[in-house]
């Protein structure tokens, strides 16, 4: 060899060991950033879902002296946590800084003056129009709040609280006889108050109180009407009533009376309860946000929930759950639009509980036993607690109480419900709302789907790519296989859309056409083998070996045609002319237009080209020598492909598979589009689903940044992600194994 051939080798192979670095370095940076990439996923959704998880915590914020001879009525904040008030139960207001700022100091007292005296009760409202009355030995009642004027002198911000009168400067006539008033509870509405009260001769009295405004003045003329509520029991010891003015309760000792004042000219008494905890005595109750619940409090620490429930036609109010506080309960304070609430204890702690996660949140020992009050700001981020003569203010970190375990993942009894269930509603228009964030719904939808979806494609998909890969002429795959390929460059929307437009409503048109499809189109296709099978040997051979397939797509047509043809028959003599009808009334199943069959149907068109296309590359690729050493040997095509084929491609189609259900589980669009898109744990094929591919999509967008419904989406992607991470590690797992164990083959 000369020295300029040898010297074109050297450079040649110089070139090739350039190029083989480069594609090593460049394979192995791509594998790299696609696993950042992936890490980077992870831990962005962790970063945002571990909020969810903290605990409560409270921190001290300021302390202010205020020497009171009464005990506290009511305690709290205005919105912003810069000032606090207090009532005591002999008219003593107090107004008070917790902050630096318009001109006070931390912990300073504002003000502080005395009602009138002869006062004999004092009660507060619980609904959105916050009010204290007082009950006047007279039989009269004065009804205050506290007002907070926000002004800016100068561009400062001031705010100075004051005390108003929201129904009038005098105050109302209760008890017509004008007995003291023993006992006393309220709600009050923007036109409408009702103030129910215990005389101290023993009788009850209930005023409601309508305001219209006067259409010249502009003004709200106010009337009071006065019944009488009848069998009281002998000693209440505590009033209440719901803010909706439907509902009063009287406890005397343990038991609870209740009665429906929905009708003031009828107030009957609609049930009595034993509500103590097993041998304990009931201390405290209170009403939890909403009115919807009961809280109990009792002296053995047990802290009791009850409502309604429908039994036997009647709702009745039933013993739900309990939790257990750190001592004998002596206060129950409740948040604001939550369902959340905090109990203080004769042992000097503060408990913070959440009714829908079933749990403890916090247990805080304070230095001080006597504790006379506990309130939570408006916006539940302040704690304010009575210790003697001072009054501490704690800030709280309690952003996502209502998200527990339990709650995400454990059947949940939720207000007005029959029984615990797995519910996932997360909005509503009410701002008492209970949250329902279980992703239990979400997880079964999504499977669901998946499994409907896998259903239709796998035996089409795998068994079109044997057949197209083993059976098939040449000529005829060359044109088979790019079409079903190309299938898989339609997008998810516009077959979502088809969906949900025109298959779903031809689906419910033809519901008895299409489960006869199923049976008489495989059915069909064995009698048309048979059939072909008994023909003359000459007339078989007309038709070129591979391309037998062709004579089948007459005879589907055929199928299909004659199938939806027959369904109107069918539904006339089997379903008394409706199919949906007959399916609600007579076969107790509900259907839904837009149901698992659509979505099944339309995602598994959406899966097949994956599945078909890579376990075609599979069967494709055995070894021919493998296939025609087979025959040789006197196999039968068929028994080569189950024996040798099949086995030998395995690894490959069992990838072919597990990318198809992937590619189902994340599929969003056509489960948006073609199912109601209802979060509903049913198996029947006839009711819809919702998935957390889908749930995410439809509920992203409205989620408030950094809330609980925001952070809970972003878990059920967290969820996702390592659901399809942790199936495709295990996939490939059993595929390495296949792939050892018939590569001897």
């Amino acid at each position: 060899m000369s020295s300029e051939s040898i010297a074109l080798v050297m450079t040649g192979s110089k070139k090739r060991r350039i190029k083989d670095l480069l594609m090593k370095y460049g394979v192995t940076t791509g594998g790299s950033l696609v696993l950042v990439a992936l890490l980077l996923i992870f831990f962005y959704l962790l970063y945002v879902v571990k909020p969810l998880f903290h605990g409560a915590s409270i921190e001290p914020l300021s302390t202010v002296q205020v020497p009171a001879s009464d005990r506290t009525a009511w305690l709290g904040s205005e919105e912003q946590n810069e000032i606090g008030f207090r009532f005591g139960d002999q008219g003593q207001v107090s107004f008070f800084a917790l902050k630096a700022g318009n001109g006070f100091t931390a912990g300073q007292l504002i003000t502080k003056q005395q009602l009138a005296g002869g006062i004999s009760s004092v009660a507060r409202s619980h609904g959105d129009e916050e009010v204290i009355a007082y009950g006047r030995a007279d039989g009269r009642v004065e009804i205050l709040r506290p007002g907070f004027a926000v002004s800016y002198p100068n561009d400062t911000r001031v705010i100075v609280p004051e005390l108003k009168h929201p129904f009038g400067d005098e105050p109302m006539q209760i008890d017509p006889q004008g007995k003291p008033l023993r006992l006393l509870a309220l709600e009050a509405g923007s036109d409408k108050m009702v103030a129910a009260a215990l005389t101290e001769d023993g009788r009850g009295v209930m005023t409601v109180l309508s305001g219209e405004q006067n259409f010249l003045s502009g003004e709200v003329e106010w009337s009071s009407s006065n019944y009488t509520i009848p069998t009281l029991p002998r000693h209440v010891d505590q009033m209440l009533m719901t803010p909706n003015l439907r509902t009063l309760f009287l406890r005397e000792g343990n038991r609870l009376s209740v009665y429906d004042i929905s009708k003031p000219d009828d107030i009957t008494l609609r049930n009595v309860l034993e509500i103590n905890a097993q041998g304990g005595n009931v201390t405290k109750v209170a009403l939890l946000s909403g009115a919807s619940s009961l809280l109990v409090g009792n002296d053995n620490g047990v802290i009791s929930q009850w409502f309604e429930v429908a039994k036997g036609g009647k709702r009745e109010f039933t013993h739900i759950r309990d939790f257990a506080a750190s001592g004998p309960v002596s206060e129950l304070a409740v948040e604001t639009h939550r369902k959340g609430f905090v109990a203080t204890t004769s042992k000097g702690t503060v408990d913070f509980f959440h009714t829908t996660g079933e749990t403890r949140l916090l247990s805080e020992q304070l230095d001080a036993r006597d504790l006379n009050g506990v309130a939570l700001s408006p916006r539940n981020n302040l704690l304010l607690v009575e210790q003697g003569s001072g009054i501490r203010a704690f800030t709280v970190d309690n952003a996502h109480p209502e998200v527990t375990w339990s709650a995400l993942w454990q059947e949940v009894w939720y207000e007005g419900y029959p029984e615990p269930q797995f519910v996932w509603q997360s909005t509503s228009a009410s701002n008492d709302f209970e949250p329902k964030l279980s992703l239990v719904p979400l997880a079964f939808g999504t499977l669901k789907a998946s499994f409907y979806a896998m259903l239709f494609a796998v035996p089409l998909g795998v068994a079109g790519a044997v057949y197209t890969a083993y059976f098939m002429s040449p000529g005829l795959r060359k044109v088979v296989k790019p079409t079903v390929e190309i299938m898989a460059a339609l997008p998810t929307v516009i077959l979502g859309f088809l969906a949900g437009l025109w298959l779903a409503p031809l689906v419910e048109d033809n519901l008895p056409g299409v489960v006869l499809l199923l049976v008489v189109l495989p059915l069909g296709m064995l009698l048309t083998a048979m059939a072909w099978q008994t023909l003359p040997e000459r007339m078989r051979q007309r038709v070129p070996e591979g391309w037998q397939a062709i004579l089948l797509v007459p005879v589907l047509i055929l199928i299909g045609w004659g199938a939806f043809g027959l369904s109107p028959l069918l539904e006339t003599l089997f379903f008394h002319g409706d199919t949906r009808i007959w399916l609600t009334n007579e076969a107790g199943v509900k259907f839904d237009q837009r149901n698992s069959l659509v979505v099944g149907i339309a995602m598994g068109f959406a899966v097949i080209p994956t599945i078909f296309s890579i376990a075609e590359d599979a069967v494709f690729s055995v070894p021919k020598h493998l296939t025609l050493g087979s025959l040789a040997l006197g196999a039968t095509p068929w028994q080569t492909l189950s024996r040798v084929v099949i086995l030998t491609a395995s690894p490959g189609i069992f990838s072919a598979v597990m990318i198809g259900l992937g590619r189902a589980v994340g599929e969003t669009m056509i489960v948006l589009m073609a199912t109601g898109n209802t979060p509903i744990m049913d198996f029947s094929m006839f009711q819809g689903l919702r998935t957390l591919a889908a749930n995410i999509a439809v509920e992203m967008p409205e989620s408030e940044v950094g809330s609980s419904h925001y952070r809970v989406l972003f878990l059920a992607a967290f969820v996702l992600f390592v659901f399809t991470f942790v199936f495709n590690t295990l996939a490939e797992f059993i595929r390495q194994r296949l792939r050892e164990k018939y590569s001897s083959l």
